[in-house]
């Protein structure tokens, strides 16, 4: 299945949940928020969440500074 990521497509095998996907991408510990399809998804969630071919996944990391 296609999923768009930070307006990058990728393919994932069919019932891919997010957690699977930041792995995957080796982003585990870096990603600090996650939306799909605008709709924030809790961290604890990421687990269970399960993506959908199409959904939109924007990936935010939190940078301090001034």
């Amino acid at each position: 299945m296609k999923i768009i990521i930070n307006g990058k497509s990728m393919e994932f095998d069919e019932n891919t949940t997010l957690e699977s996907v930041l792995k995957k991408l080796s982003l585990e510990g870096k990603v600090m928020a996650a939306a799909v399809n605008m709709e924030i998804i809790k961290q604890n969630s990421w687990g269970n969440y399960i993506l959908n071919d199409g959904d939109k996944l924007e990936l935010l990391d939190f940078v301090g500074g001034g």
